[in-house]
């Protein structure tokens, strides 16, 4: 799903986020007041109970309580007789996310409501949004920063459309003019954050559902949901479905019924969460309920509510090793586990692909940089990792045996860029080769020699990073018997 239009919105239940949206489209002020009503401050305790009382988490993907996070910083604030900052991040930097664009384009005066009931609340001095620069949602929110008055001094800053740049701590630094990447030291915002101060920093759909919840008040948000997660939830279904979609549920909601409404087909798999998530089988996919606590019990997470199907048609591990090394290549490259464990991980993958590399070659990579980063992007990459040799396991046997699952990497994963447009593959003219084995010595990760001297190479498609040794095995062969030709 390329970002430069929003994509299709539907509900299944009853609408709350994007209520209106079918009448009007994009809601500016005038429609916004009349789908959702009036809205008026709230003094911290009351804005706490009422957090607590929705029982509302952060949308963006750790689902830390909002309440906690709002006692926080009023308690740094007192202690440090220091004002507050409200940091809404909206920046969105996975690519397979679209639900808080959507909100963004759609409605900008939800995300602001949220916003200016913390502002008030904390009697903070700023609210600063932080949004992508791929351009897109950030004209309609300044739109509706002109068409309406909020409570402090609200500023828009662009962040670089990269998957770290989502990270909270480096939303932070990148609002302080530093480096859109992760400090590198955990600490809390709360107690410093933008420009020093105690800043309350959440996801732009936790603001908007906050909004909701202002206006209903807790007992009436609680009547969708579950017990442990009232209310909707917002998903980006892409991948495989026939209709993709941000999709506002109500939690709890079988996740077959959001399938089916994407007219999701038949699946290998379906990763949850993102690329920091998991993925889980079609059986797994059938009984799941869509909420944190429901898609934990099936083995998955909901993460950032992203939902990323895999039809059959497509090499599951292919492209489970083509996100992984994306996600190496988003490293801030500021600790050991992240700047060279993910590009050993993602390379165990790419042989394991091949068929040059066991599974267990896999488990110890991601093992080397699980729990030792200094963000969590080395821990996401590896439960993303780990889970697609669990729950591909047929697909990892036929590769393990060098030939391949016969299928081949589509893209489908939502991964910027196009897939590799000329995937090449070795080729062997047997009347020429005398095996002198020099080939697997150029190139030893992808060609091998077999028990009588000759070469034995995977037929799948040289992994990109190994094309450049194929070459050169291709030019030494000193009989020209190695070739390097067009993958069908």
């Amino acid at each position: 799903m390329m970002r430069t239009a929003v994509p299709p919105v539907a509900c299944v239940g009853e609408p709350r986020l994007t209520a209106g949206f079918a009448e009007y489209g994009r809601l500016d002020l005038a429609a916004h007041e009349e789908v959702h009503g009036p809205i008026g401050p709230m003094e911290p305790a009351q804005l706490l109970r009422l957090a607590e009382g929705m029982q509302l988490k952060g949308k963006g993907g750790a689902g830390f309580p909002f309440a906690r996070k709002l006692r926080a910083v009023l308690e740094s604030c007192e202690r440090q007789d220091l004002a507050a900052v409200v940091v809404v991040n909206a920046s969105e930097g996975e690519p397979a996310s679209w639900k808080d664009k959507v909100l963004l384009t759609r409605a900008p005066h939800l995300i602001l409501d949220g916003a200016a009931l913390a502002a008030y609340a904390l009697d903070a001095d700023e609210i600063v949004i932080g949004v992508a620069d791929d351009g897109v949602g950030r004209d309609s929110l300044m739109e509706a920063l002109e068409e309406r008055r909020m409570p402090v001094l609200t500023t828009i800053v662009t962040v670089p459309h990269r998957f770290i740049s989502g990270e909270g701590g480096a939303l932070v630094n990148g609002i302080n003019g530093l480096p859109h990447i992760p400090p590198g030291t955990k600490k809390r915002s709360s107690d410093s954050g933008v420009s020093g101060l105690p800043t309350l920093l959440s996801n732009a759909e936790t603001y908007a559902q906050l909004a909701v919840g202002a206006r209903l008040g807790p007992y009436e948000y609680a009547a969708l949901g579950t017990d442990d997660e009232p209310g909707t939830v917002l998903l980006t279904v892409t991948g495989a479905a026939g209709r993709p979609a941000v999709v506002e549920c109500t939690a709890g909601m079988p996740l077959r019924d959001v399938l089916d409404l994407c007219e999701v087909p038949e699946t290998q798999g379906i990763l949850m969460g993102g690329y920091h998530g998991k993925w889980i089988t079609p059986e797994a996919a059938e009984k799941a309920e869509v909420s944190r606590k429901g898609l934990a019990a099936v083995g998955g997470t909901l993460g950032a509510g992203i939902i990323v199907p895999l039809g059959v048609d497509t090499c599951p591990l292919g492209e489970a090793a083509q996100v992984v090394r994306y996600l190496a290549g988003e490293s801030a490259g500021q600790c050991g586990p992240c700047k060279m464990g993910l590009p050993d991980l993602a390379r165990a993958l790419d042989l394991a692909v091949a068929g040059s590399q066991p599974a267990d070659v896999v488990r110890a990579a991601a093992g080397e940089v699980k729990g030792r980063g200094a963000c969590s992007h080395p821990d996401g990459t590896a439960r993303f990792a780990l889970s697609a040799i669990e729950v591909f396991t047929e697909d990892l046997r036929m590769h393990s045996t060098g030939d391949g699952c016969g299928r081949r990497v589509k893209g489908v994963m939502g991964l910027p860029g196009a897939p590799d447009a000329n995937p090449q593959k070795l080729t062997l003219d047997w009347s020429r080769c005398d095996g002198h084995g020099l080939c697997a010595h150029v190139v030893p990760d992808f060609i091998r020699l077999d028990a009588n001297g000759f070469p034995a190479f995977p037929p799948t498609p040289v992994p990109t990073w190994l094309r450049e040794g194929a070459l050169k095995a291709v030019k030494v062969c000193p009989e020209l018997a190695l070739r390097l030709a067009k993958a069908e």
